[in-house]
């Protein structure tokens, strides 16, 4: 980081005096004499709340503290309420760079003497500009000679230099306050800065993105409810990005939508369905729901349908995740308190000593005033937030995957309101978790998961005759037991195993017939071997 810069950092936090923040007996002597000997510059914003003018100097300091503040104000779980609610006013509107440069880049990553050589009507005027790229349009050329409506999304010159070095400082702040504050356990912020990292570096490979516009695409194929433009992976690299164009209309532009009839009902209850259909069904989620990122399809406004670009941040949850979240909300809507506490301390969200009766006495604390409430006008997300402040209490580290989700589900949740303020969230998602939590105890998911086996078993088949032998073979050795025990059940289990292996395989050839006397035979060997123990 070059000097000037390091400089005009320390002096737009100071001035905005966020040094201040810093309870002053924590602050060890030698900063206090750094500080004194800055004597200049003094805060000059002593009439603004501390929310305030930490926005206001992290709006100055540009755009890779702007998206820092934008993730930190998701991060309600560690940020006062006035401060979280202050970071969510940053606006991350950049001035564009030259088109002409910007063709250039695109010419070089692609590496092509001519923009034309691809495409024709490259407009150098930006259509959308961001802190870390900008985005133009322009037609395709394809290979087989037709037209293509794309936009061009270009990684802004020299970011990576300036993220790095304002990155750098940024961890260096991290471990400072992580020594000087108390609260530095909880509000981990080397922990913070680094997630915060990762997330930002990702932005910067728009491979990344197109995979995961691949994915999300893939995933809702032929679907009425979410659109994702096509990616041509062939004019992409890391620092370009080539799409379909689309030309739906803003989500947030209520005026249109109703100027067209679209049915809102309809399409603020596609928006919760969609979200969890990701989430539960996918376990692949697009974590950056913001309105900028979200239009509506202007065909078919009776059957309305989603448009979903900008797929840089997604988030992911595994089984047991999934499973603990949608149990967690089927148990609030029951209002079971005691079964929030169990799953909380069953999933590992909180330590194990943890005491139920009083986790579960702070739960109903904090949520019988919000239940009320009609249904139709809790929050979802608020819910989630509430739960993971008084988790908190009692040690919870929030997960990062279960951070994006509950931004992302504050995100729908607004949505849906904004576009039919009757959305009753409740009754259009309990349902969809019900059903996902039958499907995952099931019978069904059982077989399910035998199926899935199948090729492993098939795989292992061809050894069982050795095992077999192996283990007759040892009962013939002489060895000293406590009492003698019989291998009839051991072999009518092995038996038994067998054949429902063969049953399955049989049932994967489509062989109905075979299959239904193998498992006949698996049952009965089964029942012998119980009998015989």
């Amino acid at each position: 980081m070059s000097s000037a810069r390091l400089y005009y950092i320390t002096k737009t936090l100071l001035s905005y005096g966020l040094d201040e923040l810093i309870p002053r007996k924590r602050v060890p002597w030698f900063a206090k004499l750094g500080r004194g000997s800055l004597f200049w510059l003094r805060n000059q914003h002593k009439d603004k709340p501390a929310g305030m003018r930490l926005r206001l100097a992290l709006q100055e300091l540009g755009p890779v503290w702007i998206k820092f503040g934008q993730m930190l104000s998701t991060r309600r779980d560690l940020l006062p309420h006035d401060v979280a609610l202050e970071l969510a006013l940053l606006q991350d509107q950049v001035e564009p760079f030259e088109g002409e440069l910007a063709q250039q880049l695109i010419e070089k990553a692609l590496g092509i003497n001519d923009i034309s050589e691809l495409f024709s009507d490259f407009s150098q005027t930006p259509l959308a500009s961001a802190s870390i790229a900008q985005v133009h349009t322009a037609t395709l050329i394809d290979e087989h000679g037709a037209a293509q409506d794309v936009v061009i999304k270009v990684i802004r010159p020299n970011i990576k230099e300036q993220i790095d070095a304002d990155l750098m400082l940024m961890q260096k702040v991290a471990r400072l306050v992580a020594k000087l504050l108390k609260e530095a356990k909880r509000l981990r912020p080397i922990e913070v800065v680094n997630e915060y990292k990762k997330t930002l570096l990702d932005e910067l490979d728009l491979m990344r993105e197109g995979a995961n516009a691949i994915q999300l695409r893939r995933n809702f194929e032929d679907s009425d409810s979410l659109y994702i433009p096509f990616v041509y992976s062939d004019y992409s690299r890391s620092n370009v990005l080539v799409m379909e164009r689309i030309y739906g209309i803003p989500v947030s532009d209520t005026e249109a939508l109703l100027a067209q009839n679209t049915n809102m009902q309809l399409l603020a209850e596609r928006g919760v369905e969609v979200f969890f259909t990701q989430v539960f069904r996918d376990s692949f989620f697009h974590a950056d729901m913001h309105p900028g990122n979200i239009f509506v399809s202007r065909e078919n406004p009776h059957n309305p349908q989603y448009i979903g670009i900008d797929c840089g941040i997604v988030g992911t949850l595994n089984r047991e995740d999934k499973r603990y979240l949608a149990e967690n909300f089927i148990a609030f809507f029951n209002r079971d308190y005691r079964q929030v506490a169990q799953l909380h301390v069953d999933s590992g969200w909180v330590p194990a000593d943890t005491s139920i009766e009083e986790f579960e006495f702070a739960i109903r604390t904090v949520c019988e005033p919000i239940f009320n409430k009609p249904l139709a006008e809790i929050s979802f997300g608020h819910v989630l937030v509430n739960l993971f402040n008084t988790a908190r209490r009692f040690n919870m580290q929030v997960q990062p995957q279960l951070v994006l989700l509950q931004k992302t589900l504050l995100y729908v949740e607004g949505l849906g309101r904004q576009l039919y303020p009757q959305l009753d969230l409740w009754k259009t998602a309990k349902p969809f978790l019900e059903d996902w939590v039958k499907e995952q105890v099931g019978p069904l998911a059982v077989m399910k998961k035998m199926y899935a086996n199948l090729p492993f078993w098939a795989e292992k088949m061809p050894e069982l005759p050795d095992l077999i032998y192996q283990n007759l073979k040892r009962q013939q050795q002489p060895v000293q037991l406590p009492a003698p025990q019989s291998a009839k059940p051991l072999l009518l289990s092995i038996f038994a195993g067998s054949c429902l292996i063969v049953s399955g395989l049989c049932y994967l050839q489509h062989d109905l017939v075979a299959s239904a006397i193998t498992a006949g035979f698996a049952v009965a060997g089964f029942i012998a071997a119980w009998r015989s123990t």
